[in-house]
């Protein structure tokens, strides 16, 4: 029997490198061997964007187009946007009901994220407990694997302690989703932080030219190495970490860093050549998928019908058990 993969995105619009070296580039090979669902978290969107959702639509869509142009195939995985299927809602409501306060505060990215995300106001019902609805999208669809890093590995434990939790008051209607551990590219943002968009420092994945050459430019590189001839720290500077991956012979550059060979002039013109190099087919791609609204909206309908099948029949087995 084929085993089923989950996994999502939220929709916060364009993606950057680090979605796809970080996640995509496993998606792209799982859709080869397994059933794979793969959703837009719209309704996680609102943990943070719940002031305003007037983007959240057109984020969904750019989103979308970001997936099949790097080789997220419709044909092969099912597509689909979180609100449209409202068994999410409902399973949420329900394992909420059964889930400890006091284990959703130590929820370690929810502490980390109050503490650097400073221009929104995260103290809401809906941000603490976005555990608990993530918990729901993956078992709704009694996911085997759910693809993940090793920092996510606390996230997928959330999930099955929930999961033992109803089985051990309710009954087994949740089988216990395993990580599928992906070794990930680290890419760092701009700043030195990790790359994210809540953070202004990511190089989105099919970045305009003249945009991702200043971008490069501003990037930090090692802080003890002034000039050209300095000895270099390469494992502490951005620009290098992007070329560890993008470049098979990085420890060519390496050497020459710590020896003073080459400076950090050098490093980045390469780094904006390679990805100049990486990105112009996208690019050309994604031009026509964009622009075919339709088509990415039908991707998305007939993706949600699949999803909610099966979402539908998880919850009439949760009827079932609970009795009503």
């Amino acid at each position: 029997m084929v085993k089923r993969v989950f996994s999502a995105m939220r929709p916060t619009g364009r993606l950057h490198l680090g979605h796809y070296f970080g996640a995509l580039k496993n998606w792209i090979k799982l859709q080869d061997g397994y059933e794979c669902y793969y959703m837009s978290a719209d309704l996680h969107a609102l943990t943070t964007d719940y002031s305003d959702t007037s983007e959240i639509n057109k984020n969904t869509l750019d989103m979308v187009a970001d997936w099949i142009t790097v080789g997220i195939d419709p044909h092969r995985a099912v597509i689909f946007k979180q609100s449209k299927v409202s068994q999410h809602s409902e399973l949420f409501l329900i394992l909420s009901m059964l889930t400890p306060l006091k284990r959703l505060y130590r929820c370690p990215t929810y502490k980390e994220q109050l503490k650097e995300i400073k221009n929104k106001d995260l103290n809401n019902y809906g941000f603490l407990g976005y555990p608990v609805l993530m918990s729901a999208d993956i078992l709704l669809y009694k996911s085997d694997l759910v693809p993940v890093g090793e920092d996510q590995i606390s996230h997928l434990e959330f999930t099955r302690e929930i999961a033992r939790r109803f089985n051990n008051f309710y009954g087994g209607v949740f089988i216990k989703p395993q990580e599928k551990l992906t070794k990930t590219a680290k890419f760092l943002g701009l700043d030195g932080r990790k790359m994210s968009k809540s953070y202004n420092n990511s190089i989105l994945l099919c970045e305009d030219n003249d945009i991702l050459k200043g971008k490069v430019k501003s990037m930090f590189t090692d802080p003890l190495k002034i000039k050209k001839n300095d000895i270099g720290h390469p494992d502490g500077c951005v620009v290098f970490s992007f070329i560890k991956v993008l470049n098979k012979e990085y420890k060519n550059r390496e050497e020459k860093c710590k020896t003073g060979e080459i400076g950090c002039v050098s490093c980045k013109k390469q780094l904006t050549e390679m990805l100049s190099e990486f990105m112009r087919p996208l690019s050309e791609k994604r031009k026509d998928i964009i622009a075919d609204k339709a088509y990415l909206e039908n991707v998305i309908a007939v993706g949600c019908q699949k999803a909610i099948e099966v979402a539908q029949k998880t919850i009439e087995e949760i009827h079932k058990v609970l009795k009503f």
